[in-house]
């Protein structure tokens, strides 16, 4: 598996998302707090069909990271993209790291 360097951890505000690409397509990454942690997911909202996640709250429920969509606040699992309110839709989760101060991602 290969990662992509997408940018310096620090370029991530915590508690807020970044949008990059990755292998030519649309990935949210999330800081969720002032460790060096990200976890990322797709970008594209799978019910309006809009790439808009990144833009998403960040909240916790049970222990898990969730984001909430920014359009109707659908909350997708930040580890494995499964949507809580409506469980037939999900996005893909990536596989994240930081290296020496830089994030990158699996493609």
């Amino acid at each position: 598996m290969s990662f992509q360097k997408i940018c310096q951890i620090d370029d991530i505000v915590p508690g807020t998302g970044v949008c990059a690409l990755v292998k030519e397509q649309q990935v949210a990454i999330f800081r969720p707090t002032d460790a060096e942690q990200v976890l990322a997911i797709s970008n594209t909202d799978p019910f309006f069909h809009s790439n808009v996640l990144s833009r998403g709250l960040i909240c916790q429920h049970q222990g898990e990271l969730w984001v909430a969509s920014p359009l109707k606040k659908q909350r997708f699992n930040l580890t494995t993209g499964r949507c809580m309110e409506d469980e037939r839709f999900s996005v893909k989760a990536y596989q994240t790291r930081v290296v020496s101060g830089v994030v990158e991602v699996a493609g």
